[in-house]
């Protein structure tokens, strides 16, 4: 059940529902793009780069007894947030059929290739999954699983849906990507506190980022948005300004972790987290000005480059971790 409206102008669906046994390939291709594969990949840089920071942390861990913990803890915890992923994005696509047949025709259910029992189906063994493996693993990685789900389901379900509203959409997207998976991660690798310094740098830096993703992530989809009356900064404010007001977050959140290094941040290497950052703001930058607004393919890709720098924090902060 979705909260759009029957009325439409959106192409018909353009292909059949696939069936896994007769075409397994296509099946799991569409699968894979309904698991929204950025998504997938910046969940699985964060898991590793939090079990590296904490066995790091750890430092009477030896590396033989490092790897041992990989089959029982890093590679379970892996799967549940993986499975919390695909169902926190398969639900919202569950949710927008109609949206997405306008803003992201390519996804399996607004092009047909998955009918939406199929898609029910999937998100309802994901969250199952994801819960039964986080209360095996434990206390810490369950509670940052069922707070993830619970603000998953409100930012897309009626009657709460969250998304309908600007300031609580970028709440949720921050609150999960930013907080929640970090220190939950952080705490259940480590089994309790304390945090130490750089994950609550890398907290609060991936908290800014991601409010920067989630102001521009609407920025290519306003036609949609707009037929369909889903309330977003970019249909308030336009899309150039919502355009630069991304750009200073992101650059604040690159300014703010070199200033953290010049003060003295403790357990980093200083030289080497300012200069890869001030890399990374200079490509930010040298990007920004290539994109042309009036073109949603090159809105589209400068929203997937701002996500290759958040993949990128989650090798970088590992390695400004290591004592050199």
């Amino acid at each position: 059940m979705s909260l759009v409206s029957p009325k439409s102008s959106a192409a018909a669906p353009r292909a059949t529902p696939l069936h896994f046994a007769k075409h397994p390939r296509s099946w799991l291709y569409a699968f894979w793009k309904f698991s929204r594969p950025h998504t997938i990949i910046g969940t699985s840089l964060s898991v590793l780069s939090v079990f590296a920071i904490a066995a790091i942390a750890q430092l009477d861990w030896a590396f033989p007894q490092l790897l041992e913990t990989v089959p029982g803890v890093l590679l379970p915890t892996l799967i549940a947030c993986l499975c919390g992923n695909v169902y926190i994005v398969g639900l919202n696509q569950l949710e927008d059929i109609q949206i997405d047949r306008i803003n992201k025709p390519h996804l399996p259910l607004a092009s047909g290739e998955f009918s939406p029992p199929l898609g029910r189906r999937i998100v309802t063994g994901m969250a199952i999954s994801a819960l039964v493996i986080a209360a095996l693993q434990g206390f810490y990685l369950l509670g940052m699983v069922v707070c993830s789900l619970l603000i998953g389901t409100a930012y897309s379900l009626p009657p709460i849906r969250l998304k309908r509203f600007p300031f609580w959409a970028s709440v949720c997207i921050f609150t999960v990507r930013g907080v929640v998976v970090n220190l939950g991660l952080f705490l259940h690798f480590h089994q309790g506190f304390p945090i130490p310094p750089i994950l609550w740098a890398l907290t609060l830096f991936i908290v800014g980022f991601t409010i920067g993703i989630a102001l521009f992530k609407d920025i290519p989809d306003i036609e949609g948005d707009r037929q369909y009356h889903i309330s977003t900064f970019t249909l308030r404010l336009g899309q150039r300004k919502v355009f630069e007001i991304t750009r200073w977050i992101l650059t604040g959140c690159y300014l703010g972790l070199i200033l953290a290094a010049l003060l003295g941040l403790p357990g980093v290497n200083a030289p080497f987290l300012i200069s890869t950052h001030l890399v990374a703001i200079a490509l930010f930058w040298w990007r920004s000005f290539q994109v042309n607004l009036h073109e949603k393919a090159s809105i589209s890709s400068f929203y997937q480059f701002i996500w290759k720098l958040f993949f990128l924090e989650y090798i970088l902060f590992p390695l400004v971790c290591l004592p050199w």
